[in-house]
C-alpha cells in the first residue's frame, strides 16, 4: 500500500430526513477505508457541520458494532438552511458561494481527501453544485421515497413499505370487524411507490398516488361494488402528496422559505369525503414518521453496505462528482447530475399499476 493511500482521509456527511441504513452506509464507508489504511471523519448536522466552528469526529473501526441495524444517523442530519437546494418540484436553490468558498476552506483544513454525501434529491443537489466547485465528492443515494432517479432502488425505501404493509395488515382486521373504512396516508411527495408497492402487498382496495390525480366519485363507486358484493369493509393507501384532479396539494404548513411545502392532511380529507359521501364510518392513520425509524430490513441492510463499499471505491479511482447507483447488474457509478436531473415517478401505464389494475384495486380515476 502506498504512501498516498495511506493519508487520504474521507468525510461523511448525511444530508435530509432520516431513514433506517443511514449507519450502515456509514459503518460500510469507515470499515471499508479503515482496510485501505485510510482515515473516516464524520460530519456533524449536515452540510452546516462544514462551517465553522465546524462539527467534526474521527470515526474509526472499533467504533462501528451495532450500526448495521440502528436506525437514524450517528451523524445527525438537517434539512433546512444555508445549504437547502431544493424549494418545490424541480427547483433548485444555487448556494451562497461564499457560503460553499468558507465550507471548502474548513474542508480543506480538515485535510479531508474526499467527501461521500449521503442523501437525496437536496443533498446531492448540493454535492452536484460542490463538484462543480472544484470539491471531491461522492453520493450514495438515500430516500424512502424511492424517487431518486438513475438507480433502480434507494435505501430506506424497502424499510419504509415494509412498515406501511404492516399496518394495513393491522388495519385490516380492525376494519373488516367495525365494517369501516380505513384509510392510511403514507410519505410519497411527489412518488407514489411506497403506496403503490404497499397497496399491492397489503390487500389494499384503493390507492391514491400524486401520478394520477382521483376524484372522489370514482373512490366511493369502488366502496359501493364492495358493498353490493357483500364485503362491508374497504382499506385506501394514500400517498401524502395524492390530490383530487384540478386540486392543489393538502399542506400542514405555508412556510416554504428555503425548503419544500410540509405536506400531510389528505389522508384525513379523503376519510371526511368517503364518510360525507357514503354514510359509511370511515377512520384515518397518519404512518409519519414511523416510516423513516427503526431497524432497517435485510434487504436495506446489505443494499447500505454494498453503497459504502462502492464509495470508497470510487473515491479510489478518482471517480469525483458520481453517485453509487443500483442497476440491473449491480453497483455502478453514475453521474450526480443524471441523479438529481429528474424526479423518477410512478409510470401510470406501468407495470406496477397495470398489476393492481387488474386485480381490481382502483387508482380514484375511474
Amino acid at each position: 500500500m502506498n504512501a498516498i493511500h495511506k493519508k487520504k482521509k474521507i468525510g461523511i456527511v448525511t444530508g435530509g430526513g432520516d431513514c433506517p441504513g443511514l449507519n450502515a452506509v456509514i459503518r460500510a464507508i469507515v470499515k471499508a477505508a479503515d482496510l485501505k489504511g485510510w482515515k473516516s471523519t464524520g460530519i456533524y448536522g449536515g452540510y452546516d457541520g462544514l462551517l465553522t466552528p465546524m462539527k467534526t469526529r474521527p470515526l474509526a473501526h472499533r467504533d462501528m458494532d451495532g450500526l448495521l441495524v440502528r436506525g437514524g444517523t450517528i451523524l445527525g442530519t438537517a434539512s433546512s438552511g444555508p445549504f437547502s437546494a431544493k424549494t418545490g418540484q424541480g427547483k433548485t436553490r444555487l448556494i451562497d458561494p461564499g457560503i460553499l468558498s468558507r465550507a471548502k476552506a474548513n474542508f480543506d483544513r480538515e485535510n479531508l481527501s474526499a467527501l461521500v454525501a449521503i442523501g437525496g434529491d437536496g443533498t446531492l443537489s448540493v454535492a452536484l453544485q460542490m463538484h462543480a466547485a472544484g470539491w471531491p465528492v461522492v453520493g450514495v443515494p438515500k430516500t424512502i421515497d424511492n424517487d431518486l432517479d438513475a438507480t433502480l432502488m434507494t435505501f430506506g425505501f424497502d424499510t419504509a413499505v415494509s412498515c406501511a404493509v404492516d399496518a394495513l395488515d393491522r388495519l385490516h382486521s380492525t376494519a373488516q370487524s367495525h365494517d369501516r373504512v380505513m384509510v392510511l396516508e403514507v410519505m410519497g411527495r411527489y412518488a407514489g411507490w411506497i403506496a403503490t408497492q404497499a397497496g399491492l402487498a397489503g390487500g389494499a382496495d384503493v390507492i391514491l398516488i400524486p401520478e394520477i390525480p382521483f376524484n372522489y366519485d370514482a373512490v366511493c363507486r369502488k366502496i359501493d361494488r364492495r358493498e353490493a358484493e357483500g364485503k362491508h369493509f374497504t382499506l385506501v393507501i394514500v400517498a401524502e402528496g395524492a390530490r383530487p384532479a384540478g386540486q392543489d396539494y393538502v399542506s400542514e404548513s405555508p412556510d416554504t422559505q428555503d425548503r419544500e411545502i410540509r405536506l400531510g392532511g389528505i389522508g384525513q380529507q379523503v376519510a371526511g369525503e368517503i364518510q360525507t359521501r357514503t354514510k359509511k364510518e370511515s377512520r384515518c392513520v397518519v404512518l409519519g414518521h414511523l416510516q423513516r425509524g427503526g431497524t432497517p430490513t435485510q434487504f436495506d441492510r446489505q443494499l447500505c453496505t454494498r453503497f459504502g463499499v462502492y464509495a470508497v471505491q470510487m473515491i479510489a479511482q478518482k471517480q469525483f462528482g458520481m453517485m453509487a447507483a443500483l442497476t440491473g447488474t449491480g453497483i455502478a457509478p453514475v453521474l450526480l447530475a443524471d441523479a438529481v436531473d429528474r424526479i423518477r415517478i410512478v409510470p401510470k401505464d406501468g407495470e406496477l399499476v397495470m398489476t393492481a389494475r387488474a386485480l381490481g384495486i382502483s387508482f380514484g380515476d375511474a
